[in-house]
């Protein structure tokens, strides 16, 4: 993908499945996705990763999206 998170973790989450800081490039998925198929973490996992390219969810955002997982 070209990015490279410099740290990443788990943690329990309420609302959200994960987050994404840019500014350290650092990645949290919640605890809850380990109940998840292995595809759902890649699915969230990609999602956060494309963060650190694209910090919107705005159409080049979408475009890394498709590029990457275009299922």
């Amino acid at each position: 993908m070209g990015v490279t998170a410099n740290s990443w973790g788990v943690k329990k989450m309420k609302t959200k499945w994960g987050s994404c800081s840019t500014d350290v490039k650092r990645i949290w998925l919640n605890l809850e996705l380990a109940k998840k198929t292995p595809e759902c973490l890649e699915c969230k996992l990609v999602h956060e990763l494309v963060h650190l390219r694209e910090r919107r969810h705005n159409e080049r955002f979408k475009a890394f999206i498709d590029t990457h997982q275009p299922d």
